[in-house]
């Protein structure tokens, strides 16, 4: 049984620190190590289920030099060196919310071909509509929007034709959701979610 240190109203409140340095040394000091603790369990969960070594990627905000970050996240992906040009896992936290993700991301070389395969199957994606997933189709911005009221597949046509555009499938938890606050409920949800879009995440690669 995994259990790790539950996400705090201090953790959500990191982000309303001021100052690019005093800020990140929160995220490093509250945040990074339960990012650490639970990124490692899920990392093993996705190894097994995928029958594939994945890899945890901690984000380090490293290009930043003025503003301090409105969110930051753990991700996992099948490769060592980085995780942006691959279809990755994430959890994170804004100041108001836990985010969940299945993402893909701009920076993906296949982003193409990958909108095209979801469209050519996007019956295995509508079977979301009925759950409570949101989309989100910009990863630097808060919103997103309940799977059921998205029309999936201008957003994957959007996500083809657009250089910028993005495609994240997941969940969101309010930061005052009890859950949130309850370490080994909140991993078992991470993990559940997770295995619900592995169909989807093992889908991108053909």
């Amino acid at each position: 049984m995994v259990s790790f240190n539950s996400f705090t109203k201090e953790d959500f409140d990191t982000f309303t620190i001021d100052g690019l340095d005093n800020r990140m040394e929160a995220i490093r000091e509250r945040i990074q190590p339960k990012f650490k603790e639970l990124g490692q369990a899920l990392t093993d969960d996705l190894s097994a289920k995928l029958q594939t070594e994945m890899f945890l990627h901690i984000a380090k905000h490293a290009r930043r030099s003025v503003n301090p970050p409105k969110d930051t996240w753990l991700a996992i992906a099948g490769n060592k060196r980085g995780y942006k040009q691959h279809p990755h896992f994430q959890v994170g936290l804004f100041d108001d919310h836990l985010f969940i993700w299945l993402a893909f991301i701009y920076e993906l070389p296949n982003k193409d071909g990958i909108a095209k395969t979801f469209l050519t199957h996007i019956d295995e994606l509508n079977k979301f509509s009925s759950k409570d997933y949101v989309v989100s189709l910009d990863h630097t911005k808060k919103d997103a929007k309940p799977f059921e009221e998205i029309d999936s597949k201008s957003s994957l046509e959007r996500f083809r034709d657009v250089k910028k555009a993005e495609f994240l499938i997941g969940r969101h938890f309010q930061a005052a959701d009890p859950v949130v606050h309850n370490g080994e409920k909140l991993y078992h949800i991470i993990r559940e979610t997770f295995e619900e879009l592995t169909p989807l995440y093992k889908r991108s690669f053909n």
